[in-house]
């Protein structure tokens, strides 16, 4: 299979030539997308790299990592290359991982995987306690609006694609910037893609980060909970109607009717100084743990819902 590798750059002319010479063999080209860098990425990398595999695209106007990630995505698809890992220009990841990467989806049992700082405890050893935190929490988060529940480290930009998982995404509706990542998960879930997590070492050295988090905190909540609706609308209202469908519908229903008859109650009971009676309280308190009880087993359907059988399966010739 022909593996290509695309490195989104804006203002990582520090480490990038590092990073290229670094590339192994087993890569046949490598798609360099110049993001309107201001210390002109493109053209340092023209006038300084001798690898003959790399090719130098540029954009008029910055369009984020996600826009330079499509730019490359495109670029490999219209050569024909299979595979298309995506490593950062500012020596954060190691172009020595690539073959980990790219192995789970030549044996067929992947069509997309991505790095996992958390996998190994000595992993985490370099990482700051506060980033540790927070992408703890957004893994969480990111579960459930992907509605991949096995993995973890959502954020982390190192990842590989099979071509049958790239031609069937709808490339122009994924995210540009920050939440490229993260959308390109839910992305990935609508057409069942499967995809696996890859260990790999956290790396923190004197790069330096363009992303505020305090700014799109507030953003990247949002959207993960417009992703969560529309995922579930999709898969569990549009394109399939099943027990998960069931639980949760049966679930908020019995537990918005138990919620709000008891609060009701307590009102009345507020207002009127007479306590409800247990009669009262167990007609409000059934139909709210059942209905927890209903979104319970929904929750464990969907984790039991994760795609399984990779896309890429259909493009091998039958033996």
């Amino acid at each position: 299979m022909r593996i290509a590798v695309a490195i989104p750059c804006y203002k990582v002319t520090q480490h990038v030539l590092g990073v290229i010479a670094a590339i192994g063999p087993e890569v046949e080209a490598i798609y360099a997308v110049d993001d309107a860098c201001p210390e002109g990425s493109g053209r340092f990398i023209e006038q300084h790299n001798r690898d003959a595999r790399v090719r130098v695209l540029y954009h008029p106007e910055n369009r984020g990592v996600g826009g330079a990630v499509m730019t490359a995505y495109q670029a490999a698809l219209a050569d024909g290359v299979d595979i298309v890992v995506k490593i950062d220009g500012d020596g954060q990841m190691d172009p020595a991982l690539i073959p980990k990467f790219v192995r789970p989806i030549l044996r067929g049992r992947a069509d997309y995987t991505k790095g996992n700082r958390f996998y190994r405890p000595e992993s985490l050893r370099g990482m700051p306690r506060i980033r540790l935190f927070g992408n703890a929490a957004l893994s969480f988060v990111t579960k459930l609006s992907s509605g991949y529940w096995p993995i973890m480290d959502p954020t982390n930009g190192y990842t590989a694609i099979h071509a049958a998982a790239l031609r069937r995404l709808p490339l122009e509706k994924l995210e540009r910037r920050y939440f490229f990542e993260s959308d390109m998960l839910y992305r990935l879930n609508t057409i069942r893609a499967v995809v696996q997590d890859v260990p790999m070492d956290a790396v923190y050295a004197d790069e330096r980060s363009n992303l505020r988090v305090s700014s799109v905190l507030p953003e990247f909540m949002r959207k993960h909970v417009q992703r969560f609706f529309k995922r579930y609308v999709y898969v569990y209202l549009v394109r399939d109607f099943n027990l998960g469908s069931v639980y949760s519908l049966a679930g908020v229903l019995l537990s918005v009717l138990g919620l709000g008859f008891g609060v009701a109650q307590w009102v009345h009971s507020v207002t009127t100084g007479r306590p409800a009676s247990s009669g009262t309280v167990m007609l409000a308190a059934l139909p709210l743990m059942i209905g927890i009880q209903f979104l319970i087993a929904f929750l464990h359907h969907d984790v039991d819902n994760v795609p399984r059988e990779p896309l890429s399966a259909d493009d091998r010739d039958p033996e």
